[in-house]
């Protein structure tokens, strides 16, 4: 070997795990889940499939670091404030990740299907048990409550991004509604009687006051300990 080839700098690297996330992203924006693959998410980024494998081992990788980064944007500090009430402090949290995840309609299925394991999903995990603990709940009740939490707030989420089209804009809620509420009346009123009756509350199932309805219902639960 000459001197000339041991001095040679090695390939450089092209990619980053954040940049490979960005891109299944995208295809998730645009496509859907279904068009996420190893593949897929290499085209998108221009390197070759192969390349991919030096950050994440295949694709369900690819997806719980997907799912990760969605649920670990909040902002941690407001989530921590002692000054803020702590059902204040879940509201806005609960909020910020609908908001979020509903941007990301087709991202928002693999909350379904993908564990919540990552470090950014394990920071959310603790942060949420020490605002319980300060709350007042034992450490028992505060994991119960924190999974609680987490279960109806994905779940409505996840129920409410499945209506969307992942590559179409969001509606505005107004008209979601107005199309809920235009299928409903074509329910048969004498088979589904009660449906029919409450078909102007079904129709808001995907509202923000539902939303906010839901969690003040189950923090409402947490917050008489018996």
């Amino acid at each position: 070997m000459t001197t000339a080839q041991r001095g040679r700098p090695g390939p450089r690297r092209t990619l980053t795990a954040e940049a490979i996330v960005d891109a299944a992203l995208r295809l998730l924006d645009r496509r859907g889940a279904e068009a996420v693959s190893v593949r897929g998410i290499a085209a998108e980024l221009g390197v070759a499939p192969n390349a991919l494998y030096t950050y994440f081992p295949d694709k369900s990788a690819v997806l719980r670091a997907v799912v990760d980064r969605l649920v670990g944007e909040y902002d941690p500090a407001a989530l921590a404030d002692p000054a803020r009430p702590w059902r204040d402090r879940l509201h806005g949290l609960a909020l910020s990740l609908r908001a979020r995840l509903l941007a990301h309609p087709g991202a928002a299925g693999l909350l379904l299907g993908a564990p919540m394991d990552g470090p950014r999903a394990l920071a959310l995990g603790e942060a949420l048990l020490e605002l319980l603990a300060g709350a007042g709940l034992d450490e028992r009740d505060a994991a119960r409550a924190s999974y609680l939490l987490i279960v109806y707030v994905l779940g409505a989420i996840a129920l409410e991004a499945a209506e969307l089209d992942p590559a179409l804009p969001v509606p505005p809620e107004a008209d979601r509604v107005a199309a809920r509420r235009a299928a409903l009346d074509a329910v048969p009123e004498e088979t589904y009687p009660r449906t029919a009756a409450a078909a102007r509350t079904v129709s808001r199932y995907i509202t923000t006051e539902q939303f906010r309805w839901g969690l003040d219902r189950v923090l409402d639960g947490l917050a008489v300990k018996g």
